[in-house]
């Protein structure tokens, strides 16, 4: 019997049968009330135990097991319907697809859960949390790969369930010589795609918040899909790229073993002026500042041109924001401080003028004797 005659057959006997979909109503209000019953219990016992697992298996599986309990009391009243082959065939087909659907809801959250348990062992928020971030990287990624994955089986199980996609799977898997070649090569690109972000989640040349450049652009790692890659870039646009382009290129990135960085500021200064004094300092800014980490502190004369001289002062931050907020308060203090206190340090140019004065002193003499 085809599902056309099935379907036709169903809504008439609905009519017929109304007393049998009542018990069918009925079981599932009953599955609705100790879904509620059961979930009032939980939610008491984990707001006294207050546990991170607890806490998420409530969040997460509300949903799919609303629709799980009353499926599985529905299933034992199908045995007591006095039904028709047709319309009780017809009434299974529709709980299989349902029980199929609410399951790999079910084992999705179950994912959701294994993720909020074992990322709340790590704090993200902290200035080194660099294995926490790698291990939130390995999850997020490793869990769209599963939930792909199974969804790709939910949805042929639920094809499994049709007579006439059934057949044609079968015809389908006859050819599947030539069907592997055409969507082997039409899906090439897709593949790498998808091994390329495995690879990411395996060897991690980046993970979430992590401070890289990309494209000239500095940001952090916000998203990292099976296909692309959000850079939250420093003015707060988004930078979207390729997730084979972490793979295929070269990029920098400030945060790959350690949050620590060295912040340079370079300072153009006359030949005259004292580096002792600006070394001193320096010392002094850095050390009235919560940016510094206390590890590097220096100044260094890095070059000499014909007019100044170049003074590099180097500090170290324990992130690339400190940094960079810690390398532009020092460049202005060491300003303000030449202004202040050295003027002279300020570049110069100089120029020589006694052969001038020499040349205008002879001219006036000779307009003297003239006279």
């Amino acid at each position: 019997m085809n599902n056309g005659s099935i379907e036709s057959e169903f809504m008439i006997n609905m009519l017929a049968y109304w007393k049998e979909f009542l018990w069918v109503a009925a079981a599932v209000l009953v599955g609705l009330g100790v879904h509620s019953l059961a979930f009032g219990i939980a939610r008491h016992v984990v707001k006294r135990t207050d546990s991170v697992l607890g806490r998420s298996i409530l969040k997460h599986s509300r949903g799919p097991s609303r629709l799980i309990v009353p499926l599985v009391i529905v299933n034992p009243v199908f045995e007591l319907l006095e039904l028709p082959s047709g319309t009780l065939l017809f009434l299974r087909q529709i709980f299989s697809i349902f029980l199929i659907g609410a399951v790999v809801w079910m084992i999705i959250k179950i994912v959701y859960v294994f993720e909020d348990v074992i990322l709340g062992q790590f704090r993200s928020d902290v200035v080194d949390n660099l294995r926490a971030r790698r291990i939130e990287t390995q999850i997020r990624i490793l869990k769209k790969v599963f939930i792909i994955a199974l969804g790709i089986l939910g949805l042929a199980s639920v094809l499994m369930t049709f007579d006439r996609v059934r057949h044609l799977g079968a015809s389908i898997l006859t050819s599947a010589g030539i069907l592997g070649i055409i969507v082997g090569l039409a899906a090439q690109r897709s593949i790498a795609t998808l091994l390329a972000g495995i690879q990411i989640a395996i060897t991690q040349p980046i993970r979430y918040d992590d401070v890289v450049i990309v494209e000239n652009e500095w940001g952090r790692i916000e998203e990292i899909t099976l296909t692309y890659v959000v850079v939250r870039i420093w003015d707060l646009r988004r930078l979207i790229v390729p997730i084979t382009y972490f793979i295929e290129k070269p990029f920098e990135n400030w945060t790959r073993t350690s949050a620590h960085l060295l912040g340079t500021v370079f300072l153009h200064v006359d030949y005259s002026t004292p580096i002792q004094a600006i070394r001193e300092e320096l010392q002094r800014i850095v050390e009235n500042s919560k940016k510094w980490d206390g590890r590097v502190c220096g100044i260094q004369v890095t070059n000499a041109t014909e007019r100044t001289i170049e003074v590099r002062a180097l500090t170290s931050a324990a992130d690339s924001s400190s940094a960079w907020d810690l390398r532009c308060e020092v460049r202005e203090k060491l300003i303000r401080f030449l202004q202040e206190n050295i003027p002279g340090a300020l570049p110069k140019l100089r120029a020589e003028i006694k052969e001038q004065e020499s040349r205008g002193r002879d001219s006036e003499q000779e307009k003297g004797n003239a006279l």
